[in-house]
């Protein structure tokens, strides 16, 4: 939740619940971070908050490579002008990511938190503090899905974050990136995945994983922005804002956010 100062987080590190306390220093250039844990904070879970601290504050992707990339383009140069400050805020987890974006699948955003905050209170934990932790895989695969049903997911979606859950539960899921298990591997199981298609795997690894390059054109919001900055009559279909995107390639995550951005009068995202 955002504070008058930054924002509070509820998280499980080592499967206890926790809470990332970030306050933000403008005038210093400066965050703080604090660390709750119900339990004993060990290094490997001080390691762990950090690493999501960095996602959190959008310090895992540096944007001043994109914008020395566009300076002569057209469109985005003056747009990444106008956003200097603009970068790409992660999840805590890739599971968080996964799961955020199916509930976001071909809804708004208003219901899609409807959503998520009826997931987080059906199977996260509560911290002492009384601020509810993002559920982990095991606590969402126990999930009835009638109550995920009576609470208006849809069947389809429900079962897609139930199955979802499941498998990363279980473990036949590996969605951990390592030498072992890379990317291109993660990608090809979750599209698998019943229920999964390339804009929720696109979206986990923006949000997830923090891959630069990330062609978000089955976004409805980025074509439209396509279509309003290029000054097209209608917003183009997949396949154009596919082809329009590839241009921005390495960089095809920092195009997307500046896109989603300039569709708000604010400079943030």
């Amino acid at each position: 939740m955002i504070t008058d100062v930054g924002l509070r987080k509820g998280i499980l590190l080592g499967g206890a619940p926790a809470v990332l306390d970030i306050e933000i220093e403008p005038a210093k250039k400066n965050a703080v971070c604090t660390v709750a844990v119900d339990g004993t904070l060990t290094g490997d879970m001080q390691t762990q908050a950090n690493d999501i601290v960095r996602g959190l504050l959008g310090l895992r992707l540096d944007p001043r490579g994109f914008a020395a990339f566009v300076t002569a383009d057209p469109v985005l140069g003056p747009l990444t002008k106008r956003q200097k400050s603009l970068r790409i805020v992660q999840s805590a987890s890739v599971f968080e990511a996964l799961t955020w974006a199916v509930m976001g699948q071909q809804i708004n955003v208003s219901f899609a938190v409807t959503l998520r905050r009826t997931f987080i209170q059906l199977a996260g934990r509560r911290h002492s503090s009384c601020l509810w932790c993002y559920p982990s895989p095991a606590d969402a695969a126990r999930i009835p899905i009638e109550e995920l049903l009576s609470r208006q997911y849809s069947r389809s979606k429900a079962e897609t974050v139930l199955r979802l859950s499941s498998l990363v539960a279980s473990g036949e899921l590996d969605i951990v990136e390592s030498a072992t298990n890379p990317i291109e591997s993660i990608c090809a199981a979750l599209l698998a995945v019943k229920g999964i298609g390339p804009w929720t795997v696109n979206y986990a690894l923006l949000r997830g994983y923090g891959q630069p390059d990330c062609s978000l054109h089955g976004d409805v919001a980025v074509r439209a922005a396509i279509g309003k900055l290029w000054g097209l009559e209608t917003r183009p279909d997949m396949a154009a804002a596919e082809a329009l995107l590839k241009r921005y390639s390495p960089h095809r995550t920092m195009a997307a956010a500046h896109l989603w951005a300039s569709l708000s009068a604010k400079t943030g995202y």
